[in-house]
């Protein structure tokens, strides 16, 4: 598993140790200005933070020093620094942030701000319900990427420090991260965060396969040892004597891969081979190619384990050659890459603050990555939850496809997307008069699944349209959301089922919150029926207490004074007066909302009750 660069000492609490260490840690990272910005942050977090301990007891301001030691291992400038140590201030004091701005300036308030709004978003377990909060958070990612950077090193170091909260707290935050804060760190090319994610996850979701996993790695760690250092050393001399300097470095697979591979071929650790694999990381691009013919050469490759991520980088900007060959009977696994390919791969998106501007024309670029993309269009289009949730997690978060167009564009599809959607990834426009399909020259129906790489071409027809049978059949929200736009506007057969079952379901609660109320009206009326005689009633009408309202009396049921009423807001007429049990009011749309308290007033003698005036 991975380990921290920079751990705080569990008895370490002296705040300028702390940060002393911190300068000692990233060393020539930060100095002049953003030094002083640093210190006078943690300076003022300490202030702001005196005396407060967690739950376990520790000070507050650690786990704000871990979060930004975790972003200070990416080489983030001082402003997600800064935002790191006031990320959750906002819990205690509400006001902070004006101070923030004032002091550190808009940039940390705003990364400040955006993180806490995702802090109390409320992540439920897998349904519609958590859509909306995850809509906020990805949209405020948009806004400003580093926002989720300093969020997602928050979700890391909680993982690495849940020991200290109970058993159904573990598994729930692991599996917010397991279904989220992971994934989403793949999307952004944050390799080191994602592995340790999934292996923490793995820990407290599935802790007798991890434990399993750990004493097997434990156990063959010195037999692994010699059998990688000796492959090591055939490389390097290969390498050298071609001239080429590599530095390269050895690992067990991470344990969450280990149990993947596991539970797809149903066997135990000591049954998997293809655990181990070296990572080799040279000067140049051509250097790259080269190591490959010179592994190829050493060692026969296995079939169809070639990748070139470098002539075609993934959506997140990873870019690297993989190859399997058979090392001594045993398949190792080996990535060869330039060390600035190597800052991608462990940082993604975070590397974007690894250079000075304008010195790597190469670096990662937040509006360059595939999920920054999707989700400016998801917000363009304004799509509702049930459409956003699916695309989350078929599109955002799930597993993808890349398939090109004829030109050799490539094009990022979910898995089991197909041609229809593929078209509609191309422009709206092809995908509207899609008639067919051709995968790698041959002809395929529209609606079959695409694979990985295979090159498509769409054909169409001017008199062509969609239909509802493509709407059922396609994958991502972009194509789903045209489809039943044209349907709707076009189609005078479409029903739209999703949008009549909510209307329905919406209905029935608005009935039965109507139907509460007129039951409690009732009661209420059949309480007072025995002071009815002897009441004397103004007429009127109160509402919160005051006479002084609008006020409608409704002329399907006419109700009298002393009868039970309620009453809800209406657009012309003020507010309206029913019967409690009157049908008309029951079949209200969304009276749940609008329904306000209403009673008859009663003359102020008669209000204090009828002991004053006998029975």
């Amino acid at each position: 598993m991975q380990t921290e660069t920079f751990e705080t000492n569990r008895t370490e609490t002296n705040p300028q140790i702390l940060i002393d260490k911190f300068f000692e840690t990233f060393f020539g990272v930060y100095s002049g200005e953003d030094e002083k910005k640093i210190r006078e942050a943690w300076a003022w977090l300490v202030e702001k933070t005196s005396g407060i301990n967690r739950p376990c007891g520790s000070p507050y301001y650690l786990h704000p020093m871990r979060v930004a030691c975790a972003l200070a291992k990416g080489r983030l400038g001082w402003e997600s620094i800064c935002a790191a140590f006031f990320h959750n201030l906002q819990e205690f004091d509400p006001d902070c942030m004006d101070e923030i701005a004032r002091r550190f300036g808009d940039d940390v308030a705003k990364i400040c701000s955006g993180t806490s709004k995702i802090t109390s978003l409320k992540f439920k377990s897998s349904s519609m319900q958590q859509s909306d909060a995850i809509r906020k958070m990805l949209f405020a990612m948009v806004d400003d990427i580093r926002v989720i950077l300093v969020k997602t090193a928050d979700r890391l170091d909680r993982m690495r420090n849940l020991k200290s909260v109970d058993a159904e707290t573990q598994k729930q935050i692991a599996s917010e991260v397991m279904e989220i804060w992971a994934p989403l760190a793949d999307r952004l090319g944050m390799n080191d965060a994602k592995n340790e994610m999934e292996d923490l996850a793995l820990k407290y979701l599935h802790p007798k396969a991890f434990q399993q996993i750990k004493s097997f790695v434990a156990l063959k760690k010195g037999e692994r040892e010699d059998y990688l250092k000796n492959a090591v050393k055939k490389i390097q001399v290969r390498a050298e004597k071609m001239g080429i300097s590599v530095s390269i470095a050895s690992r067990a697979k991470h344990f969450y891969s280990i149990y993947q591979k596991m539970r797809k071929r149903n066997k135990e650790p000591g049954e998997l081979f293809d655990l181990l694999a070296l990572r080799i990381i040279c000067g140049t691009e051509a250097e790259c190619y080269t190591l490959v013919g010179i592994v190829h050469s050493l060692w026969k490759p296995m079939e169809g384990r070639f990748k070139d991520y470098i002539a075609m980088p993934k959506a997140n900007g990873y870019q690297s050659l993989h190859t399997t060959v058979i090392c001594e009977g045993m398949p190792l696994e080996i990535q060869i890459r330039t060390q600035d390919m190597h800052n991608i791969a462990e940082h993604g998106v975070a590397s974007h603050w690894l250079y000075k501007k304008g010195t790597n024309k190469d670096m990662v670029r937040a509006e360059d990555l595939s999920i920054i993309n999707q989700l400016m269009e998801l917000r363009k289009e304004n799509v509702n939850d049930d459409t956003f949730f699916q695309t989350l997690k078929d599109e955002l978060l799930g597993d993808s496809i890349y398939v090109f167009t004829p030109r050799g564009d490539v094009k990022q599809l979910p898995l089991g997307a197909n041609a229809i959607d593929f078209a509609y990834a191309i422009h709206s426009g092809i995908g509207e008069k899609i008639v067919g399909a051709k995968a790698d020259g041959k002809i395929i129906p529209i609606t079959a699944e695409l694979k990985n790489t295979q090159i498509v071409e769409i054909l169409t027809n001017p008199q062509a349209h969609p239909t509802q049978a493509q709407l059922k059949s396609v994958k991502t929200g972009k194509a789903r959301q045209k489809i039943h736009s044209w349907l709707a506007a076009n189609d005078p057969t479409f029903i739209d089922r999703d949008a009549l079952a909510k209307k329905e379901a919406d209905s029935l609660a608005h009935a039965i919150h109507s139907r509460e109320i007129a039951q409690q009206r009732a009661a209420e009326g059949k309480s007072r029926k025995r002071q009815k005689s002897t009441t004397n009633y103004t007429g009127l009408v109160q509402i919160d207490g005051d006479t002084n309202y609008m006020v409608t009396i409704a002329k399907c049921c006419c109700p009298q004074p002393g009868e039970p009423i309620v009453g809800y807001v209406s657009r012309n007429r003020g507010v309206t007066i029913h019967l409690a049990s009157c049908l008309t009011f029951l079949r209200i749309p969304d009276i749940a909302h609008r329904t306000v308290e209403v009673k008859w007033d009663m003359e102020k003698n008669e209000a204090e009750g009828p002991g004053k005036n006998g029975n």
